[in-house]
């Protein structure tokens, strides 16, 4: 007995050589959040900024839920939901038995020098009890089963399949969420670009009536001869130039309204909107959160927290793939090699049942070439989802601050332009008496058109600011 137990030693070793793995690390955000934004910062916990309560124009309204139904990006979104939902279901009953039902015939044909070809005979179907049959070669085969096969899942590899892709589904899911408020923030920026783009065509159109005006006032000049050929030329160039402009502002105006009919999923056509860009109100006290608020409001935190939890269960799947896996398979029904016997139960009743138990002894590179690489991307998760937090947290901080400084930096231009629309009144007036020359005009008009379309861009510039904080705080899109 010696000798036949030292058979089994070295396969006792091999097997419990395969159970072993390497250890796997559960990542934890080990960066600690700061308590909140700025010194002086609000840090009551409240919900993220929903569109609904942030967007008081009808006409945006209305672009946002056209959006929200035929965008193509988010319809993109929902078929990779459906994907992920499928996986789901495919997993939901991993750990159960696997049954079907298998109903065939066939024939097989024996050797004649062969075993069944020679000595296989039966005597109990014979009408004589003392006579030997022989079983017809070729031999008939008739049957009809049921199927099972079941593996015990007790080192959770199948239980963490099903972890990994639920994970995977809520990923999805929070994906989808993700592009909803990227998707109603670039809506309403570009929407505020229109009504820019507007202001900056009404501008113009003002200023060339201006030069144009100042241009004929040179042209009488200079036939008294209290101008001279130079002053027309660069007043002229100037008119040319404001001209140009206005066609370039026309081309982005088109550009802009393709755009998002484009986000809409739609195709080019006119945008109804307002006539006038107001600026946002900035009087209503807006709350940022706590910082780790951010983890519940935030759908790309969220979408990565759950990438992450897919790729810990998927390292735990292929860790569980290096132990010893217990399967039961069995099979029971009716077979016969006549037809007409088949039904005679129990005589035709047949069964099989087979449990095992399997482990890799040898050969494991395939596991651990799986296990290397789901640990190189629970890394990869890891770190994403560290990037994702803490970027998050300076895009609240830095929508938190742009708010205050574009609403001082609003009020000092719009006191600007005040004065360098009233600069132009004057020179023209100086001009046309004479006290003073036509290089005045020109700087003083060009000012005033430079300052009235930075005002018209600080108006977007304070509305994006809250388009920004709708971001950084997570966006409403419920």
């Amino acid at each position: 007995m010696k000798p036949f137990k030292s058979i089994y030693i070295p396969f006792l070793v091999l097997f419990l050589a395969g159970c072993k793995t390497t250890e796997i690390s559960t990542h934890k955000m080990d960066r600690k959040i700061p308590t909140s934004y700025a010194s002086g910062t609000d840090t009551l916990n409240v919900q993220p900024l929903k569109w609904k309560n942030l967007f008081f124009d009808q006409h945006l309204i209305a672009l946002i839920d056209s959006a929200l139904i035929n965008n193509y990006d988010l319809k993109i979104a929902l078929q990779k939901i459906e994907a992920s939902k499928a996986g789901v279901k495919f997993t939901r009953g991993i750990r159960l038995p696997e049954a079907g039902v298998s109903i065939g015939a066939g024939q097989r044909k024996f050797g004649d020098y062969t075993m069944d070809g020679v000595g296989n005979y039966d005597t109990q179907f014979s009408p004589n009890i003392n006579s030997k049959q022989r079983i017809p070669n070729p031999l008939p085969d008739y049957y009809g089963f049921l199927q099972a096969s079941w593996e015990i899942d007790i080192w959770g590899k199948l239980e963490n399949k099903k972890k990994s892709a639920l994970s995977k589904f809520m990923a999805s899911q929070h994906g989808k969420n993700l592009i909803v408020t990227n998707l109603i923030a670039e809506i309403a920026s570009t929407y505020y670009e229109l009504l820019t783009l507007d202001n900056e065509l009404r501008i113009l159109s003002d200023n060339i009536a201006l030069q144009q005006n100042a241009f004929e006032i040179v042209l009488i000049q200079k036939e008294t001869a209290n101008a001279n050929e130079l002053a027309v030329e660069l007043i002229e160039a100037q008119l040319l130039n404001s001209r140009s402009a206005r066609v370039e502002v026309k081309q982005r105006l088109v550009e802009e309204e393709s755009k998002l009919n484009f986000l809409i999923g739609g195709f080019p056509k006119a945008i109804q909107r307002d006539t006038i860009l107001s600026p946002a109100s900035t009087n209503v006290i807006i709350s940022a959160g706590i910082p780790s608020d951010l983890l519940l409001n935030r759908p790309d935190i969220r979408q990565a927290e759950m990438e992450l939890r897919s790729s810990n269960a998927d390292v735990a799947s292929a860790k569980a793939a290096f132990y010893p896996s217990i399967s039961i398979n069995g099979a029971m029904g009716l077979q016969a090699f006549n037809a007409l016997l088949l039904l005679e139960t129990p005589a035709s009743l047949a069964y099989n049942i087979v449990g095992g138990l399997t482990a890799p002894l040898i050969n494991r590179r395939k596991l651990k070439a799986d296990l290397m690489a789901v640990k190189a991307e629970q890394k990869q998760a890891y770190i994403s989802y560290e990037k994702t937090v803490t970027r998050s947290f300076m895009e609240v901080y830095n929508a938190l601050q742009n708010i205050e400084n574009t609403k001082e930096m609003f009020e000092l231009k719009e006191k600007e332009a005040e004065v360098l629309s009233k600069s132009v009144t004057t020179s023209t007036e100086l001009f046309k008496a004479g006290r003073a020359g036509y290089l005045e005009i020109i700087i003083s008009q060009k000012n005033a058109l430079q300052s009235q379309i930075e005002l018209a861009n600080y108006k977007k510039r304070q509305n994006t600011t809250l388009i920004h904080l709708y971001l950084a705080t997570g966006g409403g899109w419920q």
